[in-house]
C-alpha cells in the first residue's frame, strides 16, 4: 500500500524524527485557544502604534495541520489549519536552535503541529504566532494534493472524504451547516411539544413507502429482517398508545437507483400530530422554513443552482389543477384514461400496459408538473390508488386527503391525514399485495399487526415526513446529494493507492 517513492521519502523522514528521539505520533497535545479565537483575541495587536505589534506575555499553545511552507535560511514561516481557521507561525533557530535544523529537513505540508509562543503582527501586516517551542505530532505519510492542482477529481472527492475535508474548506462549511439545520429542525419539533422517539432499523415486514427493501438474516431468531424504508407504521402504532405528537430523525434504506437527488441510505424526519389534518400540517410546514431561514440567517430569496427560490410566497394547489396549470394538459385529458394513456405515448412517455387512471396521472404528473414547481408549492388531493396509507376524502372517494411539498424542482416533503379506519386500511394492503403479486417490487406489504393496532383505535392524525439531504441541499445550494452526505453510495473500484506523481505532491 505504501509503497510509492514519494511515500518511501516521508517514511525515511518519520524515521529521521525516530532517531533524533522525536516521536512522529506523540499523544502529549497542549492548546490554549483554537486558530479562530487566537486570530480574534489578538486582532488588537495590528493597530499598535508601535514598530514591533507583539505581545510577549500572552504566550499560548497552538495545533493544527501544516498546509504552506516556506522554509528560508534561519527562519520559516508555515501556516496551519484547525478546524476553524488558518494561523500563520514563524519559527526560527534563535529559539529552536538544533530542533529548526530537525524541522527544516523533515517538516512537510500535511503534518499535524503543536506550538506554542506569542502573537505578533509581521511587516505585511498578518497577525501570526512567533514560535518559542515545536512539537510534530503526526508525520503524514501520504502527500495532500498539490495546492494549484487541488482536489478536483469529484468521485476522488467522495470516495475519500478526508481528504475532501483537507483540502476544501467550504466542504466543512457544508457539513457544519448541515449540523445546525438538523438541530434547528429538532428544536422546532420540541419547542412545539412533540416529543422525539427511537423506533426499530430492522422490520419483520417493511412498510411506511412504496420502495423495495435491503433483505439481510437474524441469524439469532432465523427469520429475514428488512432495513427499514420508513418509520411510518411504528410511529402510529405510538400514536395509537397515547402519544399524540411524535417525531423522529433518522435513517431510512431504498435498495433503489441512485442519482443526483437519491442515496440508498438517507435521512429524514418524520413526525405524527393527533387530533389534526393535512391542512394543518401545510401551515406547520410553513412555520418551519420561516423559523429555519429566520434561525440560520438564511434570506428569504435563496439561490439554487440557477434558480432563486423565493420563500415569501407559498403556493397550494390540487393535482389535478397542476396538470392543467403547470403540466398544460387539457382537462378532458386528464379525466380520461384512455386519452390519458394516448397522450402519454404521444409525448414518447414508456409506461407499462394496463395501468389504472391514478397511475397514469403519476406518470403525467412526473413529467410534466414537478420538475417546474421552482417555488414553494404544496400539491394536494392525490389520486387514493397511489396514497395507501392516506384518509379517503369525504367528499371524493378517489382523492387523498394528502399533499407533497415541492421546492425547485423536487419533492421535499409527503404528508397527508392518517387512515385510521382498520377495515379500509386492510382493503388497501391486500390491493397492495395483488399489485406485488403482479410484479410491482415497490408495492406494500401486508401488515396484520398494523391493522390490528388500528383495530384497537388512533385518533384522527396527520403525518409528514421530510426528507433532510434535500433539505439541506436546499439551503447548502448543492445540486447533488452526494455533496451534502459524508460518505455518499458509491460503484466499488479497486483503489490504486500509490499512483501518487510528483505533481500532487504538496
Amino acid at each position: 500500500m505504501f509503497d510509492n517513492v514519494y511515500i518511501q521519502q516521508r517514511i525515511e523522514k518519520a524515521q529521521t524524527l525516530r532517531e533524533e528521539n522525536l516521536n512522529p505520533y506523540r499523544n502529549d497535545c497542549e492548546v490554549s485557544l483554537d486558530n479562530k479565537s487566537f486570530l480574534e483575541k489578538f486582532d488588537t495587536l495590528k493597530n499598535l502604534e508601535s514598530d514591533e505589534k507583539k505581545d510577549e506575555n500572552s504566550k499560548v499553545w497552538v495545533k493544527g495541520r501544516v498546509k504552506f511552507l516556506r522554509l528560508m535560511g534561519k527562519a520559516s514561516f508555515i501556516k496551519i489549519e484547525d478546524e476553524y481557521a488558518i494561523l500563520q507561525i514563524y519559527f526560527s533557530q534563535n529559539e529552536l536552535g538544533d530542533l529548526f535544523k530537525i524541522l527544516k529537513k523533515n517538516l512537510e505540508v500535511g503534518d499535524i503541529v503543536n506550538v506554542y509562543g506569542f502573537p505578533f503582527v509581521t511587516k505585511t501586516g498578518e497577525l501570526s504566532l512567533h514560535a518559542l517551542e515545536f512539537k510534530i505530532l503526526t508525520k503524514a505519510i501520504v502527500p495532500l494534493p498539490e495546492k494549484f492542482h487541488g482536489l478536483s477529481d469529484i468521485e476522488l472527492r467522495y470516495r475519500q472524504r478526508y481528504l475532501d475535508l483537507i483540502v476544501n474548506r467550504e466542504v466543512k462549511e457544508t457539513f457544519r451547516m448541515r449540523s445546525a439545520i438538523v438541530s434547528h429542525v429538532r428544536k422546532f419539533f420540541e419547542n412545539r411539544g412533540f416529543l422525539e422517539v427511537e423506533t426499530p432499523m430492522l422490520h419483520p415486514i417493511p412498510g411506511g413507502a412504496n420502495a423495495r427493501p435491503f433483505i439481510t438474516h437474524h441469524n439469532a431468531l432465523d427469520v429475514e429482517r428488512y432495513l427499514r424504508i420508513a418509520p411510518e407504521l411504528y410511529l402510529k402504532r405510538l400514536v395509537v398508545g397515547g402519544f399524540e405528537a411524535v417525531f423522529e430523525i433518522n435513517r431510512n434504506f431504498r435498495n433503489e437507483g441512485i442519482d443526483h437527488s437519491h442515496n440508498p441510505e438517507f435521512s429524514m424526519i418524520e413526525f405524527y400530530w393527533a387530533y389534526h389534518t393535512y391542512h394543518d400540517l401545510i401551515t406547520l410546514t410553513k412555520e418551519l422554513f420561516d423559523y429555519l431561514l429566520d434561525s440560520l440567517n438564511l434570506p428569504k430569496q435563496l439561490p439554487f443552482g440557477d434558480m432563486l427560490i423565493d420563500f415569501t410566497q407559498f403556493s397550494v394547489m390540487t393535482y389535478r389543477e397542476s396538470l392543467a396549470k403547470i403540466g398544460n394538459i387539457d382537462k378532458d385529458i386528464i379525466e380520461d384514461r384512455d386519452k390519458l394513456h394516448a397522450f402519454l405515448k404521444q409525448n414518447n412517455i414508456k409506461i407499462e400496459e394496463g395501468l389504472s387512471h391514478d397511475k397514469l396521472l403519476s406518470e403525467a404528473f412526473d413529467n410534466f408538473v414537478e420538475s417546474k414547481l421552482i417555488n414553494p408549492t404544496f400539491i394536494t388531493e392525490y389520486p387514493i390508488e397511489i396514497s395507501p396509507l392516506a384518509r379517503r376524502n369525504d367528499t371524493h372517494s378517489n382523492i387523498a386527503d394528502r399533499f407533497e411539498f415541492f421546492i425547485g424542482g423536487r419533492e421535499l416533503a409527503n404528508g397527508f391525514s392518517e387512515l385510521n379506519d382498520p377495515l379500509d386500511q386492510l382493503e388497501r394492503f391486500k390491493a397492495q399485495v395483488a399489485e406485488k403479486e403482479k410484479g410491482d417490487e415497490e408495492a406494500q406489504y401486508m401488515d396484520e399487526d398494523y391493522v390490528w393496532a388500528l383495530g384497537h383505535g388512533m385518533p384522527p392524525t396527520a403525518g409528514e415526513g421530510i426528507g433532510i439531504d434535500r433539505l439541506v441541499m436546499l439551503l447548502t445550494n448543492n445540486k447533488s446529494i452526494k455533496d451534502v452526505l459524508l460518505f455518499p453510495a458509491m460503484k466499488p473500484v479497486s483503489e490504486n493507492y500509490n499512483s501518487i506523481t510528483k505533481e500532487e505532491q504538496a
